[in-house]
């Protein structure tokens, strides 16, 4: 399910962007001008902050338009001292080494050394970003949910194209997780979720859930069980083009209102119903909320930088019109201000990593949104 709630405040969150911004909406068939180059995820056209995470090269004025995304690192993040987590985005330049998350929306609270993701009725939610990507790898959070019908707690993968893959638990049931994913932003007629239940309740306990995504197959755990597995070769349709994530994607955990005004009914039915803003857990905190222990971060390219140490950065490569986009590693830096090469460095072609003289190209598989 994309949270479709985020979309709705675009028109907010694009008057609280850093950088010049244009009335301009832009799709892959209508891209942004050169005076407002870069597409954000939020179909608008700008400079400076639109260009980084969710900046969409295929909808903007050129492919290097949008700033490169930043490598992945093999990480584990705990949330005790949040000051690597940088609490407005707009404020992001892109620097990596200073932040490892950005506010997106809403706010952020320390709960006995847990993040806790903040809902309130005036607030709208809230979503952290990773501040680098990941271009295949294991992704682990470990974290309790929200338990009010109408509230979605979510941990997804999210990549510039919209390839999507979520583990997701409605409020009105803490029994079990949702996993499921998108690909290129395509809403499927038949939906690829699944439902995993037997969970002890999710509010109370800490459970582990992990994204296992590697190029030939998905597979999600809970407390290190495997629950579901996606063959790539499963998601080929009829055109013979394999409907799977094949794009570098940011970690996105987040809170958010599904049961409210506007939303779509079968969403609100979905998340367990309207919210009830009179529940006595928010009578008595002000707030919804959900927590989050730890994310650990295993790159399935962590291998690519051995080979050189000046890989920074995944960059799109080939046409515009491209159905199987080029995926680059590159020395180019992230920052708005900086410079750097942008010849590719590393890549693979068909998820394997293949040394072709002074770099290699990552083919994948993916259509423009």
């Amino acid at each position: 399910m994309i949270t479709s709630t985020f979309l709705a405040a675009a028109p907010l969150l694009l008057a609280a962007f850093a950088g010049v911004a244009e009335a301009t909406s832009c799709n892959a068939t209508t891209p942004c001008p050169s005076s407002a180059p870069c597409c954000s995820e939020y179909g608008f056209c700008g400079t400076d902050s639109f260009c980084l995470g969710g900046c969409n090269p295929f909808a903007s004025n050129t492919l290097d338009s949008c700033r490169p995304e930043p490598l992945c690192k093999n990480s584990n993040f705990t949330f005790s001292d949040q000051s690597r987590i940088l609490s407005n985005f707009t404020f992001f330049d892109g620097n990596v080494s200073a932040y490892d998350w950005t506010v997106d929306k809403g706010n952020i609270q320390n709960s006995d050394g847990s993040l806790a993701l903040v809902l309130t009725e005036t607030n709208g939610g809230t979503r952290i970003s990773s501040t680098r990507y990941v271009h295949y790898g294991t992704i682990t959070a470990s974290l309790k949910t929200g338990r009010w019908g109408g509230v979605v707690t979510a941990f997804i993968t999210m990549s510039d194209v919209k390839d999507e893959i979520d583990w997701e638990f409605p409020g009105g049931n803490t029994t079990q997780g949702q996993s499921n994913y998108f690909w290129q932003g395509l809403i499927p007629d038949k939906t690829n979720g699944g439902i995993h239940g037997g969970l002890t309740d999710t509010f109370s306990n800490y459970h582990d859930y992990t994204i296992d995504w590697q190029p030939d197959a998905l597979t999600f755990s809970i407390d290190g069980k495997t629950v579901r597995t996606v063959k790539k070769t499963d998601t080929v349709d009829a055109k013979g083009v394999a409907n799977y994530p094949t794009t570098p994607a940011r970690i996105q955990l987040s809170l958010w209102p599904a049961g409210i005004t506007g939303t779509p009914q079968g969403t609100v039915d979905w998340a367990g119903g309207m919210i009830n803003w009179d529940d006595p857990d928010y009578k008595a905190a002000g707030q919804f909320y959900a927590l989050v222990k730890s994310v650990s971060v295993q790159c399935s390219d962590s291998e690519v930088t051995t080979l050189t140490s000046n890989i920074t950065s995944y960059v799109y490569g080939g046409n515009r019109s491209d159905t199987s986009p080029t995926i680059l590693y590159t020395n180019k830096t992230s920052l708005l201000n900086g410079a750097g090469r942008i010849a590719p460095i590393m890549g693979g072609v068909s998820g394997s990593l293949l040394a072709l003289g002074m770099g290699v190209i990552l083919g994948v598989n993916a259509l423009l949104l």
